[in-house]
């Protein structure tokens, strides 16, 4: 790995180069924000500080992303429509931030984008997964699907950024691992793309760590999301030859799990699936006593573990060449358990898995008690 490094030194001037830019530019792009009034107030429902906080750090990431794109990635074909889908996302999200948009019309702008991606090139046209091979996917069946694929993880990383610091901190170890993975891999295009993310978002994390001074708002989180989809599909899947729909699963894994949990709940209570509430994950690590700070970090550790399990697909398969290599197996069969252990511990402890949750039991008995108490008030 060292050796690939050295062979593309970019990867380590692109992150330089875009943590340096937002790192210096975010304080900025925050004074502007409030001279415009794009501030985000404190208030009831599921907004958490506690002091009047401008948003549009997103233009602060996608200065810090698309001066080092431009200075080192090829601006032909497919990584031109990226950055072209990037540019569009961030202005659907500002519009957002600004003026407020209804539901249709952020999506509306998240489709033109995930389809401007798709007409230059980023396409799911197969997929790897333990057991199944190799399967192609049909061409009216492939467009669709990625388009699917980019939309979602936009609103699941935009969903997700409800803490000071959770997107940013989980989009960078994501934007890391892929980089890792995609100079493996033999993809430096998509590596040194990744490792820009990760530089941008490791930059704005400066000043959006609690107590956050700026957020990075849906003009952040769209950007990150769109990038993170895209770089899923061009950087491991069209490239990796193992498991490749498994990387991208692990590495998204916390966006994707809060979705589906929230999405899950919300259609069982009949609930609008586009309306803001607090039953994320870093909601329900408030709801049972942890500080802000201490949520995050736990979100981060997970993030980390489940990353790690993607190395080791990656990296130490325990069949490399078709033998069983013994070292191999007992590492990643190891942090497969630790990542495994780790979701299980979390979903417990967010009381997910409520089955013989002594807390779970104690509270509904409470409100149990409760409520046969105002009744016979």
């Amino acid at each position: 790995m060292l050796d690939t490094l050295r062979d593309n030194p970019e990867v380590v001037w692109g992150f330089a180069l875009a943590l340096t830019i937002v790192l210096l530019l975010t304080p900025g792009v925050g004074r502007f924000a409030r001279i415009l009034g794009v501030v985000d107030e404190p208030g009831e429902g599921r907004r958490l500080h506690v002091r009047p906080t401008p948003r549009l750090g997103g233009i602060a990431l996608l200065l810090g992303i698309f001066v080092p794109a431009l200075a080192f990635l090829p601006l032909d074909g497919t990584y031109r429509g990226i950055l072209l889908g990037a540019a569009v996302a961030t202005t659907v999200g500002a519009i957002d931030d600004f003026r407020g948009l209804p539901w249709w019309g952020k999506l509306a702008g998240q489709l033109a984008a995930g389809g401007i991606a798709i007409g230059f090139g980023v396409n799911v046209d197969r997929f790897t997964f333990p057991g199944f091979g190799s399967q192609e996917l049909p061409d009216w069946f492939s467009g669709p699907a990625t388009v699917v694929w980019i939309v979602a993880i936009m609103n699941m990383v935009n969903f997700l950024d409800g803490m000071d610091g959770l997107a940013a901190g989980i989009c960078a170890i994501a934007g890391t691992t892929f980089a890792v993975i995609g100079l493996s891999l033999g993809a430096p295009d998509a590596a040194l793309l990744a490792a820009i993310v990760a530089g941008a978002c490791f930059g704005f994390l400066h000043h959006n760590f609690y107590p956050a001074r700026i957020f990075m708002g849906d003009s952040g989180a769209l950007l990150l999301g769109f990038l993170l989809a895209t770089l899923a599909v061009e950087g491991l899947v069209k490239t990796a030859a193992l498991a490749t729909l498994v990387l991208p699963l692990l590495v998204l894994a916390i966006p994707i799990l809060d979705t589906s949990f929230v999405v899950a709940k919300r259609m069982k209570y009949r609930q609008p699936l586009y309306e803001a509430d607090r039953t994320h994950l870093h909601h329900r690590f408030l709801s049972i006593g942890f500080t802000q700070t201490r949520a995050v970090l736990y979100m981060y550790l997970w993030c980390v573990i489940l990353a790690a399990a993607a190395l080791s697909t990656r990296f130490l398969p325990p069949r490399p060449r078709g033998d069983w290599d013994i070292s191999n197996a007992i590492i990643s069969v190891t942090i497969g358990l630790a990542a495994l252990i780790a979701s299980v511990y979390i979903a417990y402890l967010l009381e997910i898995v409520k089955l013989a949750n002594p807390r779970v039991r104690r509270r509904e008995e409470a409100a149990r008690r409760d409520r046969e108490e105002r009744r016979t008030a």
